[in-house]
């Protein structure tokens, strides 16, 4: 069972710039975006249905062409819920829960901390929102049941998880603040899949759009799939497909035992 997640940087470019054609060919059972941007009507209807896909499910948020998300699934699943129960944070269309048996799959575009001016305004609201969601999973993790929390965590982790470390420590996505309550989540017992399968450095999931950035593989990694402990025996492969073009963003995947369903 593969499951991937993709920051798509506007569903409806991605789309001009082939977004089908890697969904068709791409062996995945269950397939999250971020960064949709759009409402589902008015996405295609080749985009709101694809074929082969049994079940689509989008989020927008109420500020047009802003935010969103989207869930593109082989077998449709037994239930979505899309809100944390806080107007400002589930206006802005960030989460998807979806059971699939008894895995949760978990699609999430978390909040980036810039304001409008650049200024690290919004960090507040980011960790808060980090916070209530990490609260709505807590009893979940505690009872050992099989959660993935995927998609656009707008954090690197640790200094090997951005190319320029000292270059950016004022800047958000690797402030103190955001770093630790990414620490906070992997104390709980929340497993970064990747880092799990791979220690090295040069693995990054978002390049600025800037020339030649994405060339010289001048990174960051903000794309994650984290697995509960009850979830990760069944995770077999975690990868980062960064030769996948269409966004600023690369896709990340998990492979699962399919029994993790079950």
């Amino acid at each position: 069972m593969r499951i991937v997640s993709w920051n798509v940087n506007g569903l409806r470019s991605a789309h001009k710039k082939g977004f089908l054609d890697w969904l068709a060919a791409e062996k995945a059972d269950v397939v999250g975006v971020q960064e949709v941007r759009a409402r589902e009507e008015q996405l295609p209807e080749e985009v709101r249905a694809p074929r082969g896909w049994r079940a689509t499910h989008f989020v927008s948020a109420v500020r047009p062409g802003y935010s969103g998300v989207g869930l593109f699934a082989r077998k449709a699943p037994d239930d979505v819920e899309t809100v944390l129960g806080v107007k400002d944070m589930d206006d802005e269309g960030r989460l998807q829960v979806a059971r699939f048996g008894r895995l949760m799959v978990v699609n999430c575009y978390f909040p980036n901390g810039n304001g409008k001016e650049r200024d690290n305004s919004r960090v507040p609201f980011k960790l808060d929102f980090y916070r209530r969601l990490f609260e709505r999973l807590e009893k979940g993790l505690r009872d050992g049941e099989r959660v993935l929390v995927m998609g656009d965590f707008n954090t690197a982790h640790q200094e090997i998880d951005l190319a320029r470390p000292k270059d950016n420590r004022e800047t958000s996505g690797f402030l103190a603040e955001e770093r630790e309550e990414f620490d906070r989540w992997i104390r709980a017992g929340w497993v970064d899949t990747f880092r799990h399968f791979e220690k090295g450095t040069g693995h990054y999931s978002w390049w600025s759009q800037r020339f030649g950035v994405r060339e010289r593989n001048v990174g960051w990694r903000l794309d994650y799939v984290l697995a509960s402990p009850g979830a990760m025996p069944y995770v077999k492969r975690a990868a980062i497909h960064p030769h996948i073009l269409g966004s600023d963003h690369c896709p990340v995947s998990v492979d699962l035992d399919p029994k993790v369903r079950r």
